[in-house]
């Protein structure tokens, strides 16, 4: 495929963002440095302090985000004092005031987590993916993400008792019910908001890497070839190589120049073997 355009930019998003254009990207996905976790690129952020420090960068986010885009923010509050901290609540709260659209709320079941015991707690098996939205109609492509409907339509659907022929009325009085008997001849369904997927191990370069798996999902639902998608705190790449792989354009900014130069090496070697020609720009590699 050709035409796809990869952008590496090497600096901090809160002022590299200012020269993106406005309503230009479809898809924003990305995992921000959580709360006092990566002192060495943002000088660790207090939890007190997390909402202030990115409401501006969600600020340039919703400006660049095109009005059928979408935001996928990858966070999870972290333990401060025996119990868990409050911001991601409040940065909900505080971007709904800025003017995005909260939409959604998907987990990210993380199936080979590490093992771990606390006294009074069990280890994280998963994290948000909060869905932010411009406007209430964005753009999506559900048939994308179909997954096999199981094992349970082979004895339901064979054997349909007269209840199953007719809609079954909701018992909340609704007015939405099911019918079983429109699931015959289908073998695949609409997924849950639950994305069961392993962490990446791959990637030894990298405190937080993405699984591939992650943005590839979201680029599939949420985006067509030839669409821009950007991660502000792109880290070794992922986001950006599998964009590429897909035949969407993508534009990636990083802080640490390890993590950039790694990211660059990537989508170099893997990215033009894929898509010729690849248009790479980037910063000055940092030695």
């Amino acid at each position: 495929m050709s035409g796809v355009v990869t952008k590496l930019i090497h600096g901090d998003c809160r002022e590299k963002l200012k020269a993106l254009e406005s309503n230009s990207i479809d898809l924003i996905i990305t995992s921000p440095p959580y709360a006092d976790s990566r002192s060495h690129s943002y000088g660790g952020i207090n939890p007190d302090d997390y909402v202030e420090w990115f409401l501006p960068i969600s600020a340039e986010l919703l400006r660049v985000l095109k009005p059928d885009g979408t935001f996928i923010l990858n966070i999870k509050e972290k333990v401060v004092d025996g119990e868990r901290h409050t911001y991601v609540i409040e940065l909900i709260l505080a971007m709904r005031q800025q003017g995005w659209l909260w939409t959604e709320e998907m987990i990210w079941h993380k199936k080979n987590c590490y093992p771990g015991k606390w006294p009074n707690r069990f280890r994280d098996a998963w994290e948000r993916l909060l869905q932010f939205n411009k406007n209430r109609k964005f753009k999506m492509f559900q048939e994308t993400v179909m997954v096999p409907m199981g094992d349970w339509a082979d004895k339901r659907l064979k054997n349909l008792s007269e209840t199953d022929k007719v809609r079954d009325p909701s018992k909340a009085g609704s007015g939405f019910g099911k019918k079983v008997a429109n699931w015959v001849g289908r073998d695949k369904v609409y997924p849950t908001n639950v994305l069961h997927m392993a962490t990446e191990t791959k990637n030894k370069n990298h405190s937080a890497v993405f699984p591939e798996d992650l943005p590839e999902w979201f680029i599939k639902l949420l985006t067509q070839e030839g669409d821009w998608v950007l991660d502000p705190f792109m880290g070794s790449g992922t986001t950006n190589r599998v964009a590429q792989r897909m035949g969407r354009n993508s534009i990636g900014i990083e802080i640490l120049g390890e993590y950039f130069n790694l990211a660059q090496q990537d989508i170099r070697a893997q990215g033009v073997r894929l898509f010729e020609p690849v248009e790479v720009y980037e910063s000055t590699p940092v030695e």
